[in-house]
């Protein structure tokens, strides 16, 4: 099984709205830069998010996005659902018909295996995974990184 990049690209922007979520709205173009995602696809990606209201748009000036929730009350899984993606590892798609039209020997057993990674992905939320010791040494390194660039991150680094 592989998660696409649309899934990879839409849990690397939501994570980073969560570290900046007591700032307000963070633009499209911010995150861009900080994460090195192309502005378009995270456009096309933030269309789903927000039609699946996990992101709220604000617009003037200022604005920009920002989580619909608390971080801690969204999941990982809520991201991949919202943009369409899954975690079904089956040949068939779920369609149970793997093997000439029907059920093959295995897909119980692929089956049972994307339903443990979905639940793994519903029990990590954003708030979860950035207390993570690894991944906030990377958000530092990455604010260090940007300071300079990108100005909204002045206020977080210390």
């Amino acid at each position: 099984m592989r998660l696409s990049t649309k899934g990879r690209y839409a849990v690397t922007a939501m994570l980073d709205l969560a570290i900046h979520h007591e700032e307000g709205a963070i633009t499209l173009a911010d995150i861009s830069e900080a994460q090195g995602i192309s502005l378009s696809y995270l456009e096309q990606l933030f269309a789903r998010l927000r039609k699946n209201g996990l992101v709220a748009g604000i617009r003037g000036p200022g604005g920009g996005y920002r989580l619909s929730r608390p971080p801690a009350e969204i999941s990982i899984a809520d991201v991949i659902v919202a943009i369409g993606e899954g975690v079904d590892v089956t040949l068939c798609g779920g369609k149970t018909d793997c093997q000439d039209g029907e059920r093959c020997l295995t897909h119980e057993l692929w089956q049972q295996l994307g339903s443990r990674i979905h639940e793994f992905l519903e029990s990590v939320t954003l708030a979860s995974f950035l207390e993570r010791k690894n991944v906030n040494l990377v958000v530092r390194r990455q604010q260090r990184r940007q300071l300079v660039s990108i100005p909204r991150l002045q206020k977080t680094v210390a």
